[in-house]
């Protein structure tokens, strides 16, 4: 009766291992029950009983305590978060502190995701190093003009953003070689275009005074400065940005808010650009200035963009480019490829630079990015942010971030790490706020083997027959038992023992991969398992050279994925975040499916969040065409959808309307949109057009009148100004009469037309 009551009870520990909120499934060796969250492993000898399995080792610590293992004797993995360094937020001027903790231990287990908490508020008052790096080419002359008259306005600006302030001054123009600049004498000296014009010979970049706070001093230098001119439009922007952030000692740059704000009204060389000059030997990113601060820039090539970036997040650089109108455009596409930077446009005499510097400053202080740097191989990092708490957290995502977020207003970060695979030393990486120099220490570790005692070969406690490991005996080949004080049947023939080791026909014991021990068992190598080692552990699909993608454990060669992964290679997400638009939306907005986390939209559906309905006109005119036929309000137009046409509108939603205007969908008879909303539903809106009307005889009547129209207005303007003309020349008629004065003369030239002639024969009575 009590061998029952004692089997039932065992069988009660076995399955049932709870301590408080956390339970503890029972393994059968001291690293597979460490590695299992809340439970621990006892090595005190004679724990078990014969007839128990070794399982009853691996419980909860308070269980093990309540059955006389003593701590001493018990083996756990803490995986509790171990904060080293928690300084609290502070505005101290002598103390800042933007972020906490500082210093953090996270022990993590494989396949087990590990979180902690992160916190950072904006320091009011944060010291500030600006440096102001100008183009000198011969086009920014009245830009340089302006700057000399607002110096001391800039640093008034930085000045209302807080009393810790430093300010400096570098400038550049080209490289000077050909095609860049003239190398004739006369042109290399005085490189202005236009005669009677003293400019400066040209240099790639000088730094001209390096971080202080004096404002005369920043004053002073600039109105010193000449305009320099080049040949080509680029100038060597790159260059002189890559030498004020690698050059700190001679900058003086400190750990504070770093600003660089970088004026020019043309665009830049980039990296290949040098070759036009024969010079190939890409930049190394170092430092190269002289006594004077001069860069020669003759000896490598313009940096690329991605060295630039690199270069500037790894200082904490923020980038202000502050440019003309006309080339902002390829401005704001850099922008985009360079972390904590914007784009301010200047007006053409910089005379906005001051509002721009702030513009600019307020816009990059808004925003919080928390990332992580070196993290080691197989951790991955994922972030959920709490910026505003009546908003909730935003979804997990690689990178922390929070927009438009004021000063002295604080945010947190849940960081969740998990580990795919051992590592093998503890390692250690740091999160950072982008732009911000504060870092958080973080190291991780894990074990490849058990914090357990080390092994006792021919230990007395094993009879002298076996080995003495984790508080049980592994007896040698020929001995069993639990102190190994058995022989195995009559024999101590270890050849014929190790038959036992063989699968089928194999022609090594446990198929070479363990050994042959007690009575023909075989105790496998890592990663090996089974009656005779046949499942391997490390023969499982990878991606990116991780077994299961680093989402699972390998298991017999099949991967189990954890909880957040699934498939045969555990490649694919269970999570539905990326399908979603925002946190608690539609999954493919009601038309597609998520799959591995990304949307498979429907026949007819696109983009990332199947959130774009293609070809809406084409695919809606039969639905409408429906529609209009038996539409006379809104009441007949929803009896319509639903009854008459629903093989043609589906589940769409109707929306009668008087006048519909801007609707990209029209036929002879009615206009029409499609709309697709958040939450999945396609919404038509509906309008009748006015009546048509045969336009022929129109278009015939119009083109006959305007015709007619034409030719009589012709005509008509034609006579009116012959008649202009014919009065006109009457007006000059009359006048010419009378200013006419003539003097009354007989012409000689007159004869009279009757003439009297006497007839010779003619006698008077």
């Amino acid at each position: 009766m009590s061998s029952v009551f004692s089997a039932a009870k065992f069988s009660a520990d076995i399955y049932i291992s709870v301590s408080g909120a956390r339970t503890c499934v029972p393994k059968p060796s001291c690293r597979e029950c460490i590695d299992s969250p809340g439970c621990a492993w006892c090595t005190k000898t004679d724990f078990v009983r014969a007839e128990e399995p070794r399982e009853r080792r691996c419980a909860a610590e308070e269980e093990l305590t309540i059955r006389h293992c003593d701590k001493l004797h018990q083996i756990h993995r803490n995986t509790d978060p171990d904060v080293l360094k928690n300084n609290e937020l502070s505005n101290s001027t002598d103390n800042e502190v933007q972020l906490k903790p500082q210093n953090i231990h996270i022990p993590l287990i494989v396949g087990v995701p590990q979180t902690f908490k992160v916190s950072f508020k904006r320091a009011e008052g944060y010291p500030i190093d600006l440096y102001y790096l100008m183009d000198l080419s011969f086009s920014m002359g009245d830009d340089l003009d302006t700057i000399k008259t607002l110096s001391l306005d800039i640093v008034n600006t930085l000045h209302k953003f807080t009393s810790n302030m430093r300010i400096g001054f570098g400038s550049f123009v080209d490289k000077v070689v050909l095609p860049y600049v003239s190398q004739i004498p006369g042109k290399k000296n005085n490189p202005c275009p236009y005669r009677g014009f003293n400019c400066q010979p040209a240099f790639s970049y000088r730094n001209i005074l390096s971080l202080t706070k004096d404002a005369a001093d920043f004053k002073k230098e600039v109105s010193r400065q000449r305009i320099s001119g080049n040949l080509d439009s680029p100038e060597a922007g790159f260059d002189a940005i890559m030498q004020a952030a690698v050059c700190e000692d001679v900058i003086g740059w400190k750990n504070v808010t770093k600003i660089l704000v970088y004026t020019s009204d043309d665009t830049f060389h980039i990296a290949g650009d040098g070759r036009l000059a024969g010079i190939y030997e890409p930049h190394d990113g170092r430092c190269h200035l002289n006594g004077s601060g001069f860069y020669d820039g003759t000896k490598f090539d313009y940096p690329s963009i991605g060295h630039l970036a690199r270069v500037l997040k790894a200082n904490n650089i923020k980038l202000v480019f502050a440019v003309t109108e006309n080339i902002a455009e390829a401005y704001k596409r850099l922008s985009q490829m360079i972390p904590q930077s914007v784009v301010g446009v200047l007006k053409s005499d910089s005379s906005n630079v001051v509002q721009l510097i702030t513009n600019a400053y307020n816009s990059l202080s808004s925003t919080i990015l928390l990332e992580h740097h070196d993290a080691p191989q197989g951790l991955a990092v994922s972030y959920q942010a709490h910026c505003v708490p009546s908003q909730g957290p935003v979804p997990w995502r690689s990178s922390g971030e929070c927009k438009d977020i004021k000063l002295n207003q604080q945010v947190d970060f849940t960081v969740q790490l998990t580990i795919s695979e051992c590592l093998k030393e503890a390692t250690e990486f740091h999160l950072s706020v982008q732009g911000i120099s504060e870092k958080l220490r973080v190291s991780v570790a894990t074990r490849s083997e058990c914090d357990c005692d080390p092994e006792v070969p021919s230990s007395p406690y094993c009879s002298g027959n076996g080995t003495l490991r984790w508080g049980e005996c592994r007896c040698d080949i020929g001995f069993k038992g639990r102190r190994c004080e058995k022989q195995c049947g009559n024999t101590t023939d270890v050849g014929l023992l190790k038959v036992a080791c063989h699968q089928d026909n194999s022609p090594e014991h446990c198929n070479g991969r363990g050994t042959c021990a007690e009575c023909g068992i075989c105790v496998c190598q890592e990663s090996f398992k089974g009656k005779f080692c046949e499942c391997d552990d490390g023969n499982c699909e990878k991606r990116n050279q991780k077994l299961c993608s680093g989402n699972g454990k390998c298991s017999c060669g099949k991967c189990e994925c954890f909880p957040s992964h699934k498939g045969e290679a555990c490649d694919c997400s269970t999570s539905t975040a990326q399908c979603q638009k925002e946190e608690g939306s539609i999954i493919c907005t009601g038309h597609g499916k998520c799959l591995c986390n990304k949307c498979q939209c429907d026949n007819g559906f696109a983009e990332d969040f199947c959130s774009t309905i293609l070809n809406a006109c084409s695919r809606y005119e039969k639905c409408m065409s429906c529609v209009s036929e038996q539409c006379s309000d809104q009441e007949h137009c929803a009896s319509a959808l639903t009854q008459n046409c629903l093989e043609h509108c589906g589940t769409a939603e109707l929306q009668i309307q008087e006048v519909l205007t801007d609707a990209p969908c029209s036929t002879q008879t009615f206009m029409y949109d499609v709309k697709l909303s958040p939450d999945g539903i396609i919404s038509l809106r509906y309008a009748h057009l006015p009546r048509s009307v045969d336009k022929t005889w129109v278009i015939i009547g119009s083109s006959v009148s305007g015709i007619l129209f034409i030719g009589l207005a012709v005509i008509v303007i034609s006579r009116l100004l012959l008649e202009l003309q014919y009065r006109n020349e009457y007006r000059r008629f009359v006048a010419a009469e009378k200013e006419t004065k003539w003097n009354l003369e007989t012409n000689p030239m007159y004869q009279e037309a009757t003439t009297t002639t006497l007839n010779p024969l003619f006698v008077e009575d």
